[in-house]
């Protein structure tokens, strides 16, 4: 058995340099194996129990089934987060509204006099990943969560007590968010990554991920594209402070129709910025 010949039992669902990436994955998470261990035998090393883990792990992946999945966990900013088929699968594009959410929360203030405290509020929070990140980054910071699904709130909040973070999880619907604004607190900023990927774009994409991932964090009707957005900045219009902070990540086939749908509604400085992958990617606005 050779690292090769591992990585081969994933063509053609990946392509090479996918199928690479995710059987080392697999191997450095498993066995704690470096590529350089994977060239000089370790693999021929392993005992029968490792290699019947390895076996029942490679028929997953050989079935479609996304690496982290079969291995319980995904990295997300640098920590571990559980992950199961209740929620998302973290991704950069996601890691990059905390970075950025991160530096134009945390201002420097004079020891003497810390800063009071602020409210944030992550709406879909799924494994928790973009709540919990925050709560862990963000001085004097009381961080909010919400999810439709109770069994992706009992996955964030087993990550904010493995993690050590302090967030409150609550169950509740976006899109009835604005009726029950009554009910909640003003928050200083409001993030979310919503549903946005329209049902006919399933086509285009990969089936590890819609075979497995949840269709209700995914998608959203075709001919409701903002759906989630519009819900929340209505939401967002009654509970984010003045001057507080909107973030959204974004599809980039309706950016257009964000900004102007934003620029319609109490708020101001509306911008759209970039990913790495050069694609409007991410929703930043502030209320009026």
């Amino acid at each position: 058995m050779t690292f090769k010949s591992l990585w081969q039992q994933l063509l053609p669902q990946y392509d090479a340099r996918e199928a690479q990436a995710v059987v080392r994955l697999a191997l450095e998470t498993l066995f704690g194996f470096t590529l350089t261990d994977l060239y000089t035998g370790a693999l021929d090393k392993l005992n029968p129990a490792q290699t019947q883990q390895l076996s029942a792990l490679m028929h997953r992946l050989k079935h479609g089934e996304p690496v982290q999945y079969v291995l319980g966990k995904a990295w997300f900013c640098g920590r571990p987060f559980i992950v199961n088929p209740h929620v998302l699968i973290p991704r950069p594009e996601t890691e990059q509204l905390c970075q950025r959410l991160i530096s134009l929360s945390n201002q420097p203030y004079c020891a003497l006099q810390p800063p009071a405290l602020r409210h944030g509020l992550d709406i879909g929070t799924g494994s928790g990943c973009i709540a919990i990140t925050l709560a862990l980054a963000l001085d004097n910071v009381a961080m909010h969560a919400w999810d439709v699904s109770s069994d992706a709130l009992l996955t964030a909040r087993a990550n904010a007590h493995y993690l050590g973070a302090q967030v409150d999880f609550v169950l509740q619907d976006a899109l009835l968010a604005a009726e029950n604004a009554d009910n909640s607190p003003q928050y200083d900023f409001i993030v979310s990554n919503p549903p946005y990927i329209c049902e006919c774009e399933q086509a285009d994409m990969a089936p590890q991920v819609w075979a497995h991932e949840p269709a209700t964090a995914l998608f959203v009707p075709n001919d409701q594209p903002l759906l989630f957005y519009q819900a929340i900045a209505d939401f967002a219009a009654k509970q984010l402070k003045s001057d507080g902070l909107l973030a959204f990540e974004i599809n980039p086939l309706h950016a257009d129709a964000l900004y102007t749908l934003l620029y319609k509604g109490p708020f101001y400085d509306v911008e759209i910025t970039q990913d790495h992958y050069g694609k409007q990617r991410f929703a930043w606005a502030k209320k009026q």
